[in-house]
């Protein structure tokens, strides 16, 4: 008996991140423990369990070069992506234990795993790539001490101190959603756009957490929304930490750290032009004619969009979505 997967779990069939996550609407009461050990694990992980690619995707031999500067691009990429991921996870213990309802809880637990997951193929690629599985965690630990003092630190602690010390669950809920998924999902986008092609593997593994983002940005957005129709009287709560949240985000140094690594995939890009040739990254624009700032400014740009799509659903006003955002 064939079983139908769900077509926003379907590693093939799932919307991208951008469509999906601007037009999907999905509940906690649906995406429970029952929908994750169905429709992801048998459907957007199967074949993919291990490694986030499936066996036969391809790891081009210059991506295992010491020194090429495409390597280190997506060694740094990856390594900030698997530190962030094991954050999250952590983080997301909080929202586990302070949920209000069993399909909350499920339904973060279930997004504990999928971050904890996402750590783990990002540092499972490194080793694809040539880092030595015994220095895995020293080598992650050195390139990201500085990123994670100056950008997730000051997240980590503003996200903590309204879940963990305020029980403030549905505050947690929209920094998870809006400010810290709804800030990194545009830049795992970009990512599996800029992989792909050069990196088969690792545009499979980007894909895969972007199937992942979606739900968790929509369910998030669902649960958002539905607590505001009972309890209207939390809307200036809820803008007072999104605000908060937004302005954190332009504060943090982040855009350094990812033009520096996009400055490293330029540089790689023109050694490879015969793989790209008309690529376009997105509609019209040869990712070959494209800048570091420009895929950076594009994935702000993404990042807006998405925002203001979730807040038009949960009712909210988007006024103070102007300005730059982070990665």
């Amino acid at each position: 008996m064939t079983q139908s997967i769900a077509p926003e779990a379907d590693f093939d069939a799932a919307p991208t991140l951008l469509d999906g996550a601007k037009n999907l609407i999905l509940t906690a009461e649906h995406c429970n423990l029952s929908y994750w050990f169905t429709d992801v694990a048998q459907g957007t992980l199967a074949g993919r369990g291990a490694t986030g690619h499936a066996p036969d995707a391809e790891i081009p031999d210059f991506m295992r070069e010491i020194g090429n500067p495409l390597r280190e691009a997506l060694v740094l990429e990856f390594g900030f992506r698997a530190l962030s991921e094991e954050l999250a996870t952590r983080v997301l213990s909080h929202y586990v234990a302070n949920a209000p309802g069993i399909p909350e809880m499920e339904f973060f637990a279930t997004q504990l795993v999928d971050e904890a997951r996402h750590a783990r193929v990002f540092r499972e690629h490194l080793v694809e790539l040539g880092v030595p599985r015994g220095r895995l965690f020293d080598e992650i630990e050195e390139m990201t001490v500085d990123y994670r003092r100056r950008v997730l630190g000051p997240v980590e602690e503003f996200t903590l101190d309204i879940v963990r010390d305020r029980k403030d669950f549905y505050g947690g809920v929209a920094v998870f959603t809006i400010v810290i998924e709804g800030v990194l999902a545009p830049a795992a986008e970009l990512s599996e756009r800029k992989w792909g092609v050069l990196n088969p593997a690792a545009g499979e593994i980007s894909r895969g957490t972007s199937i992942d983002e979606i739900r968790h940005l929509v369910v998030g957005s669902t649960i958002l929304r539905d607590h505001l129709l009972r309890a209207p009287d939390y809307r200036p709560r809820l803008l007072e930490i999104l605000e908060a949240g937004r302005q954190l985000w332009n504060e943090v140094p982040d855009r350094e750290y990812v033009i520096h690594r996009e400055e490293l995939f330029q540089k790689g890009m023109a050694d490879h032009t015969d793989l790209l040739a008309d690529y376009e990254l997105w509609p019209g624009v040869r990712m070959l004619d494209t800048t570091p700032d420009e895929r950076y400014d594009a994935a702000e740009r993404w990042t807006d969009e998405m925002a203001e799509s979730r807040m038009t659903f949960m009712g909210l006003p988007t006024d103070w979505l102007s300005g730059p955002a982070g990665e």
